[in-house]
């Protein structure tokens, strides 16, 4: 039996969030060990756990710990595989710490052959826009369509979202929709099957939802509806269960962003100073471009016109209509200007290779 090195997957019990983040998304194992200096396992990390615990208000720099199960069931090395399998299959489990009778890890265990099962939820790229900030990069070549690493961003996508079982893809086209149709044609070399959607005209990042065929809407499966000029390794299986578990109409992906004052700010009461706080450092999440929509939700699109996504929360929340934020504990980049491009290719060689 093989099992997998645990010390590519392991941090040390005084590391970060961030740390742990890291090498998820590096190792792409989908868990973190947290580890005592004599090897003994102190709790494991997925990108669940980080999810929960950004959720409660703990932040990337925060102590990996906080957020870690620190009663995580393990197998034996003196054990059968038989046994690793009956305790991965009693819980759940993708994975299994497995450890010596001195409480020291010796590996971890998991089902390599385990096959993903086929998704029957639509996946709607937006890649109309014009990319009018990666200027003059994309006046020959759409912007999903520019090379990062040694392929298409467009690529990259779509191989990162049929390895997790979705097959059904629609490309909403517009600028210089031909060369995405030209490379990709029908999705067949990628195992996948894509209809298009031809945009007569730009209609921003929700108005081609009025075009989809029926067939997108009536398959009354949540959708996936993402920019096409995203890197990101999100599970998307973990944003179509928390949307289905949470009641959502639509679940908005949302990214932690810190920015610190680098001045020290003054809080007045007329002309009197209530409080000082020194560079202080204020925490939001911002909206990542990437939602999951139950299919009644495009009925509210108006057909053929510019509508924006946001247009689109804020009506259905008008309506009443739940909405959900699922923190993104993986890695993820807007390729919006020059510099993010250029961030987009150091980081590939990191987390796409």
């Amino acid at each position: 039996m093989d099992l997998f090195d645990w010390q590519s997957i392991s941090v040390p019990h005084e590391a970060n969030i961030r740390d742990a983040l890291t090498v998820l998304d590096q190792q792409a194992m989908q868990i973190v060990l947290m580890v005592s200096p004599d090897n003994r396992l102190l709790g494991t990390v997925t990108d669940g756990d980080i999810r929960r615990g950004l959720l409660r208000g703990e932040a990337l720099d925060s102590p990996v710990e906080r957020v870690a199960n620190q009663t995580p069931t393990v197998g034996y090395d003196d054990e059968t595989e038989i046994v690793w399998q009956q305790h991965i299959k009693r819980k759940s489990l993708r994975h299994l710490p497995i450890l010596n009778r001195q409480k020291q890890l010796v590996g971890l265990y998991y089902h390599k052959t385990r096959q993903t099962p086929r998704r029957k939820n639509p996946v709607v790229l937006m890649l109309g826009g014009l990319g009018m900030r990666l200027r003059p990069l994309t006046e020959t070549v759409p912007k999903p369509m520019l090379p990062v690493g040694n392929q298409p961003i467009l690529e990259t996508i779509v191989k990162h979202i049929a390895e997790q079982g979705f097959t059904e893809f629609y490309f909403c086209i517009n600028y210089l929709g031909e060369k995405i149709r030209a490379y990709f044609g029908d999705g067949s070399d990628w195992g996948v099957h894509i209809t298009y959607v031809e945009e007569p005209k730009p209609l921003g990042t929700a108005g081609a939802l009025s075009l989809l065929p029926e067939a997108a809407i009536q398959s009354n499966q949540p959708m996936i509806v993402m920019n096409g000029d995203l890197l990101t390794k999100i599970d998307f299986r973990s944003l179509l269960d928390f949307h289905q578990s949470h009641g959502n109409g639509i679940t908005t992906c949302v990214r932690e962003y810190s920015h610190q004052v680098p001045y020290g700010v003054i809080e007045l009461e007329d002309s009197t100073i209530s409080q000082l706080v020194e560079k202080p450092t204020y925490r939001y999440f911002v909206n990542a471009g990437i939602y999951c929509l139950s299919p009644q939700m495009v009925a509210s699109v108006p057909v053929g016109q510019f509508y924006d996504m946001p247009e689109l929360i804020e009506t259905e929340m008008a309506g009443g209509t739940k909405m959900g934020g699922f923190p993104l504990a993986e890695y993820w980049m807007d390729i919006g200007h020059i510099p993010d491009y250029e961030q987009a290719q150091a980081d590939y060689e990191v987390y796409f290779k």
